[in-house]
């Protein structure tokens, strides 16, 4: 049994269908698609690390303004008082609205 040269050299100078070649045009545009999607990704990425490095370089005023927060606030006294200095305006608000009538 001798193999035909013929269909052998058929096989590998055959003519690609109109599906094959319309297969690898959108193979290849997909591939070019994932390219631009990744790069994309990558200038995200980095865009990203950016935002954060920035982010970071205001961790030490974050700190400061914290500490602040904190000696201003007296171990929570700060909110009572405001809020006793609230109450205290509302009652004599309300004393000048009964002295009134």
């Amino acid at each position: 049994m001798a193999s035909n040269p013929r269909s052998a050299s058929a096989m590998g100078a055959h003519e690609k269908t109109y599906f094959e070649q319309q297969r690898e045009a959108l193979i290849g545009d997909i591939a070019m698609s994932f390219e631009h999607v990744l790069a994309n990704i990558n200038k995200l990425n980095r865009s990203l690390e950016a935002v954060i490095a920035v982010g970071n370089e205001f961790s030490s005023v974050e700190a400061l303004w914290s500490q602040f927060e904190n000696v201003m606030d007296k171990d929570g006294q700060g909110d009572g008082e405001t809020a006793k200095q609230g109450e205290q305006q509302s009652e004599q608000q309300e004393g000048d609205k009964r002295e009134e009538a």
